[in-house]
């Protein structure tokens, strides 16, 4: 995993190449985790749950669906947003299905990522696609 990290005032970013292994989400999972966690102000909890989740979601949607041996996920936080970037090597867009509730095979990722973020866009390019998530980015204050 190879990750590179930059900072400005008010605007954080980090962007990491991911091997398209099933540990990948995993890895993607921590990664989110930090660099939420270095955050300041901190991000609500809540909110920073639902970063995790996409995050997972879509390297994991990535890692079973995407063509190619690697992936890159991208983590931007803005003053009351996060941004999740995950590219891929496969120009087709995510597939819309029917959630299987009799067999678990899936089909209930993608209106989740929908459901929790601000917006989604996914662009298609030539070496690839690239699906970003924006969520809501709550601070962790407390307030009396």
């Amino acid at each position: 995993m190879h990750t590179q990290q930059t900072r400005a005032d008010s605007d954080t970013h980090e962007q990491v190449t991911l091997r398209k292994r099933p540990e990948a989400a995993a890895d993607a999972r921590l990664m989110a985790r930090r660099f939420l966690n270095r955050l300041r102000p901190t991000v609500a909890e809540q909110d920073a749950a639902s970063v995790e989740l996409v995050v997972s979601e879509l390297v994991t949607n990535t890692v079973r669906h995407a063509r190619g041996s690697r992936c890159s996920l991208g983590l931007r936080a803005g003053a009351d947003s996060i941004v999740i970037a995950v590219s891929d090597a496969d120009r087709r867009p995510p597939r819309e299905r029917s959630p299987d509730m009799v067999n678990g095979t899936g089909g209930f990722g993608w209106p989740m990522v929908r459901h929790l973020s601000r917006s989604v866009t996914v662009t298609a390019g030539p070496s690839g696609k690239t699906i970003r998530a924006t969520l809501p980015r709550g601070d962790g204050r407390v307030s009396e």
